[in-house]
């Protein structure tokens, strides 16, 4: 009666919620583990967890799996729900019937080979055959759902690869089963551990933690995953300064006290946690004993196991950082588990009975106690790992039911392909999953080449609230991580980060010398001229590419910048001064000249090549401006080659000025008849010969000379800034060129040195003895000082020299002579200058004392 009347409020409960729910809801049937199909598929859950001690096995059928894994078996139920969802469907498969099978996998590789053999079986005989060709073997499911971790898949995926046997994991995520070759019908719904490390290593980047230890647990995720850790870690210049393995194939106490011990000793501030959730919760009962703080990276694995959130004082530990798949809650999934519940409680109570079948086999009954499920025990599905993560589980059904979807050409109403005979080769729907593309729920499905998903990972902070644990999301992960870190509550209690490093990060401009083992441990050291730091991370300067420089302490290298003489320059105003006082001058005495043209001074200075001379020392003065600017090709082949040829023509006239007087002085009786000659077509050819030279020399050094275009194209750059001035090459033809107008200038004074003073005569040697010594010495000077010099100050001192010389030769040569035009204009008469006009032997100054 007591049974009766519970049964009845029961009834009034949920069906007064009965419009809530779908309508399908009232077709759920409590077979939990098996359901009759048109096609069948398997699945691999752990159920239970092992109870027998492995050591002391002696019989192939000696292990019991006899402790309910909740968190297992609350996943099984997930595969129940979809598939019951999908058969209530119209549109999806409709006129077939998905059925399933489900087995435990008790995480021990003894377990799962039955129920994979199992599902090998052909059709529904329970025998396998071997064949030679499994082609057209119709295997006893269609594809399998699971198993969870990565240790049981390395046990079944290359057998069930073998069959091509679609095998969609919810949970494993080694990398190693991305190899198709190996696993070539193996997919999964969860991220493989490749994506999880980049998401870790990418978090540890964003916070600048590059001190860190990383431990495993010692399985095929743990060991896997820490080792790509590891890798990748050190590719991203993160020192992993400890690593460590949680056994579980033995007491792990020791080995976890020894690895927090090394921990501590390394002073790193965040440890990856690479494990599952029972060897993780090993770890953190120790953590907790010893009262340590710290970050705590956690992986997939135990992130959200409840085993984990429910360790007492585990609020202390520190802060917690973890990852969770990218998924969606089912909407309808606990209202469905909560009908079934009251299902089975029903059907209990109207049996009478509390046990359904009490001699069924382990294998064709997982979980017998779950004959005592009532909706007291919602909390099973209701924990955050099992809501977050049923969503693996329901797409790896969907994903199935829309290759079986596509393969059958179906349709919203019906499936054409489908007839009583159909056969469905697990090959040909493997095929059809690869090219599955789906919407579940508003998140986008599909499968890349390697069968992973199309999904990434969030990223989630623990909270503690009186003593129980919540989950704030802080981020996301999709190929880049995303996350905002003021969500972040950090357990030092400040806002600030808490670091992680064993050297302090280098000042811009340094790299880093590493000490020890770990390239996180380093010394800073200063990047020279010519190099530059180009990462952070680097550990030796880089050397500047060609045509580039840098400066000390410099993180780039830069083309160099070239100055030059500017036109407003203090430096070029005072010179552009000097140079206009000087044509004028010689202007003025051009114009001087050329009123007492015909004049016996005029005449014996040389006539009209006195005044090609002064129209020669004011294109050198002019020519000066070349220097000033920009330089450029044309004006580099110009520079020095007319610096040189403007000289060469004025002491090319005092040099045959010169001829003349050693003639007349040296050759007294024959020179008169000859004087007439020598003063014209004699001086015009030496004049020519001599610009003819020093015209052939300079074009020598133009053609072998770079242009400047050329000489910065193979200038090696080792400046930032410098001075730009035209290439001064070949040094020998410069050096020719120069010396030949030194030549010229020492000619005329040894011509003109010893030439006797005539009496009462202006003396013409005088002034070219003067003007060319003066020459000489400028240029004598400037050739030592040229060379110790730096570019600006060459081009400096070359003006500053052309204008000196340029000068000496107006001062020494035309001055005394423009004195004599302007001052004593009595002396300008034939027998003042006899000597040189007539050709009259010079009495020497001496003899006329004498006399």
């Amino acid at each position: 009666m007591h049974g009766q009347w519970r049964l009845l409020v029961l009834y009034c409960f949920f069906g007064s919620h009965q419009g809530q729910n779908p309508s399908w809801f009232q077709n759920i049937s409590t077979n939990l583990f098996k359901s009759p199909g048109d096609f069948l598929l398997g699945g691999i859950f752990p159920i239970n967890v092992l109870t027998s001690n492995l050591s002391e096995r002696v019989e192939p059928d000696d292990i019991h799996c006899g402790v309910i894994n909740e968190y297992g078996l609350a996943l099984s139920f997930v595969m129940k729900y979809s598939v019951d969802e999908i058969n209530a469907r119209s549109d999806l498969l409709p006129g077939i019937r998905l059925g399933f099978e489900i087995f435990d996998s008790c995480m021990q590789s003894a377990v799962i080979m039955k129920p994979t053999l199992f599902f090998l079986s052909e059709g529904s005989s329970e025998v396998m055959e071997v064949r030679c060709n499994y082609t057209d073997y119709v295997t006893r499911v269609v594809a399998v759902i699971g198993p969870y971790s990565s240790e049981m898949v390395s046990m079944t995926g290359k057998l069930m690869g073998f069959f091509l046997m679609p095998q969609i994991s919810y949970g494993a995520t080694s990398e190693r089963f991305s190899d198709k070759s190996l696993y070539p019908s193996f997919m999964r719904t969860v991220p493989s551990d490749r994506w999880q490390v980049e998401a870790m290593v990418q978090l540890l980047k964003e916070f600048h933690w590059n001190w860190v230890a990383v431990v495993g647990s010692e399985d095929e995720y743990g060991r896997k995953g820490q080792q790509q850790f590891s890798s990748v870690a050190g590719e991203r210049s993160i020192c992993v300064a400890y690593e460590g393995v949680i056994p579980i194939y033995s007491d792990p106490v020791p080995v976890v006290t020894e690895i927090l011990q090394n921990i501590v000793m390394t002073k790193v501030g965040v440890v990856v946690v690479f494990a599952l959730a029972e060897p993780a919760k090993v770890f953190f009962t120790e953590v907790i004993r010893r009262n340590m703080t710290g970050i705590w990276v956690a992986s997939t694995a135990w992130a959200l196991h409840n085993s984990m959130t429910a360790l007492p004082n585990i609020h202390t530990v520190g802060t917690i950082l973890a990852f969770a798949d990218m998924t969606q809650r089912l909407g309808h999934f606990s209202s469905y588990m909560r009908e079934l519940f009251t299902k089975i409680e029903e059907e209990r109570l109207q049996s009478q009975s509390t046990e359904q079948v009490a001699e069924s086999s382990p294998l064709d009954n997982p979980c017998p106690d779950c004959w005592q499920l009532s909706p007291d025990n919602m909390s099973l599905v209701e924990v955050p790992m099992v809501q977050r993560t049923a969503f693996s589980v329901y797409a790896a059904i969907y994903s199935i039911a829309q290759a079986l979807h596509d393969m059958l050409g179906c349709n919203t109403t019906s499936c054409p392909a489908k007839t009583k005979h159909t056969k469905i080769y697990p090959w040909q729907l493997l095929k059809e999953l690869w090219k599955v593309k789906l919407n579940i729920n508003g998140t986008y499905f599909k499968y890349d080449e390697e069968g992973n998903p199309s999904i990434g990972y969030d990223v989630l902070v623990w909270v503690f609230d009186n003593n129980t644990v919540r989950f704030k999301d802080i981020g996301i992960f999709n190929q880049n991580l995303t996350i905002n870190k003021s969500l972040i509550k950090w357990y030092t209690g400040s806002a600030e980060v808490p670091q992680s490093t064993c050297s302090e990060n280098c000042a811009a401009g340094q790299v880093r010398r590493v000490k020890g083992f770990h390239s996180c441990c380093f010394d800073c050291i200063d990047c020279r001229e010519g190099t530059f730091q180009n990462n952070t991370d680097d550990v030796q300067c880089t050397p500047c590419p060609r045509g580039q420089w840098s400066v000390h302490l410099s993180t780039n290298c830069t083309h160099p910048t070239f100055e030059y003489l500017s036109w407003s320059s203090y430096k070029s105003l005072g010179l552009v001064l000097v140079g206009a006082v000087l044509l004028m001058c010689q202007a003025t005495v051009g114009i001087l000249f050329f009123r007492h043209r015909g004049t016996p001074l005029v005449n014996a200075s040389g006539g009209s090549l006195s005044g090609l001379s002064l129209l020669s020392l004011m294109g050198g003065c002019a020519s000066l401006v070349l220097f000033l600017g920009r330089p450029n090709d044309l004006v580099c082949r110009l520079q020095l080659p007319l610096n040189a040829i403007f000289p060469t023509v004025a002491l090319s006239t005092i040099l045959a000025i010169s001829l003349q007087i050693v003639c007349v002085t040296e050759f007294p009786e024959r020179v008169p008849a000859h004087l007439e000659n020598l003063r014209g077509a004699g001086s015009w050819m030496v004049v020519l010969t001599c610009c003819g030279v020093q015209a052939g020399l300079s074009g020598w050094y133009v053609h072998e000379g770079p242009s400047l275009s050329q000489y910065l194209s193979n200038l090696e750059v080792n400046f930032v800034r410098r001075f730009l001035c035209c290439p001064v090459q070949p040094i020998l033809n410069f050096g020719l060129m120069l010396g030949f107008n030194g030549v010229l200038s020492l000619i005329s004074f040894m011509c003109t040195f010893m030439a006797p003073k005539p009496a009462r005569q202006y003396n013409l040697a005088r002034d070219i003895t003067i003007s060319t010594l003066a020459y000489c010495l400028v240029w004598v000077v400037f050739i030592p000082v040229y060379t110790g010099l730096d570019d600006e100050m060459k081009a400096i001192s070359h003006m500053t020299v052309s204008l000196l010389s340029n000068m000496a030769l107006m001062a020494a040569y035309f001055f005394p002579k423009c004195l004599l035009l302007i001052k004593h204009p009595e002396f300008n008469t034939d027998d003042h200058f006899c000597t040189f006009l007539d050709g009259a032997p010079p009495v020497p100054q001496e003899s006329q004392n004498k006399q």
